[in-house]
């Protein structure tokens, strides 16, 4: 670090007057001052960053005893993407003789895994942009220098993530009603698994679903929001998904919220039968039929009647409200003998059959208005998934929309992308011996920061670049320019 600091004493500085130099000129010219001083300081840190890593591998260089049993081979040369963006620096290949083991060191004293060439930061980086807008924005925003990577790379990286279970709180909470919503989204296959493979013709969509639970809704102020919300979602295809989904679901509600206290739990959903699925899964849990689904059969099955559509909504809505269901099928059966063309009695037959097979989930809601029930799960699935997956023309292999899905939920549940790039990574088994060297480096390193600050104390009569002329010449460049005004 001494070096670089130097370094940047004699010749950033100096590169940092000449910016000042021309901005005092012309003061209006403050997009290339903020540049020229963005370049100065971000190739100073990449440079204090190389040689502290540099340092590290230097020890292990030098001293035997921090590496009994490994022999060197060369130094190569190599560079690392950081947030700063590309660190370019030289270390150093071992190899145990006894065990014919081969390794850099250092990598396993940083824990940076075989072959990547992201650190952690510029990987967080990516994962936050790719989430909201694109692979190819992801690739571009690694790094702040403009230093980037590949969309495939971007698309690697997703492919590969593994997510950890949802957060619960330290104290289970005390309730005894809680809300589930629940739907899914359509999004647009173009291979079945990994690029290059042709799509199935008999299977066009993908339909990762969204499942999230909440305490109740703030009505407080213009904009309702949903009372300490958590969000499931991904794929989770077949009876074993939607069963291991359902699982996920109760066993984060089993942690957070105290189960002898809760009472009731209302699953709320269009019907399907996965979310009817989730809510035989609990026995306090019951489906409630979704409002928005529901009054959208209501308006198939009625608007062709023109003038006397509000009066057939009315009495359709009146046996609902009034739970007479015999109303409701009468109510139907009227519209339908008013309604000719075949189109139009497949629509209304449609709309009965969903109201009416429903009708104990559309109960459950009306019995129970007083507990305030709402489903907001469209509104949801558009703003979790739709806008980055389903909105524009995209196409998406199984495990891209998959992990993509799962990559919004937890970004939706306030998760730190850093915390989800350390996640990923495995325990690497030791090469042999080494498990000393990295104990015996660390105690070093932390042994040699006393050895370092002396060092910097002979440097800490490096002069600073305080110029009286400079000043001086800015002051005049000021009055000329406020007397030009």
């Amino acid at each position: 670090m001494n070096n670089s600091i130097h370094q940047f004493m004699t010749k950033g500085i100096k590169n940092l007057e000449k910016v000042f130099d021309v901005y005092s000129h012309d003061l209006s010219k403050v997009a290339e001052m903020v540049s020229g001083v963005s370049d100065s300081v971000l190739k100073f840190g990449r440079s204090i960053i190389a040689e502290e890593w540099e340092f590290c591998d230097q020890l292990l260089y030098d001293r035997k005893d921090l590496r009994p049993g490994w022999h060197v081979i060369r130094r190569d040369t190599v560079s690392k993407l950081t947030s700063l963006g590309e660190v370019t620096y030289q270390k150093t290949y071992f190899r145990n003789p006894k065990t014919g083991e081969r390794c850099y060191l250092l990598d396993k004293l940083m824990e940076f895994q075989p072959k990547e060439r992201l650190t952690e930061d510029a990987i967080a980086r990516i994962l936050d942009e790719a989430a909201d807008s694109s692979y190819r924005k992801g690739g571009l925003n690694a790094s702040i220098s403009g230093d980037f990577v590949s969309k495939e790379t971007v698309m690697d990286k997703i492919h590969q993530l593994k997510f950890p279970a949802v957060d619960v709180p330290e104290e289970k909470r005390k309730l005894t009603t809680l809300f589930i919503d629940a739907d899914e989204d359509h999004v647009s296959l173009q291979y079945l698994t990994d690029k290059g493979e042709l799509k199935d013709s008999r299977r066009k969509t993908f339909m990762p679903k969204l499942v999230y639970v909440y305490e109740g809704i703030d009505m407080e102020g213009d904009r309702h929001t949903l009372v300490h919300a958590k969000y499931f979602g991904g794929g989770y295809e077949g009876s074993n998904g939607v069963k291991q989904l359902w699982e996920e679901v109760y066993d984060y509600i089993g942690k957070a919220y105290d189960e002898e206290v809760l009472e009731r739990i209302y699953v709320n959903g269009d019907g399907a039968e996965w979310i009817q699925s989730g809510a035989k899964a609990h026995g306090k849990a019951k489906f409630v039929l979704d409002k928005y689904h529901m009054h959208k059969y209501i308006i198939a099955a009625t608007s062709h009647l023109l003038d006397s559509v509000q009066d057939a909504r009315s009495e359709i809505w009146r046996a609902i409200n009034g739970k007479r269901k015999w109303q409701a099928r009468a109510a139907f059966e009227k519209i339908l003998a008013a309604t000719e063309p075949e189109s139009k009695r497949k629509a209304v037959e449609t709309s009965m059959n969903y109201v009416l097979g429903h009708w104990p989930a559309i109960m459950n809601g009306v019995r129970n208005r007083k507990d305030n029930i709402h489903c907001s799960a469209e509104g949801h699935v558009s703003h979790i998934y739709s806008d980055r997956m389903s909105s524009r023309p995209l196409g998406w292999s199984v495990v891209g929309a998959d992990k993509m899905a799962k990559l919004r939920v937890y970004k939706k549940n306030g998760g730190d992308m850093l915390v989800l790039v350390r996640y990923q990574k495995e325990k690497l088994p030791e090469a042999v011996g080494s498990e000393e060297v990295i104990y015996s480096a660390r105690q070093m390193l932390i042994m040699e920061q006393a050895n370092r600050r002396r060092v910097e104390e002979k440097h800490a009569d490096v002069p600073t670049y305080t110029i009286p002329y400079r000043q001086i010449k800015k002051i005049a460049a000021l009055k000329n320019n406020i007397w030009g005004l």
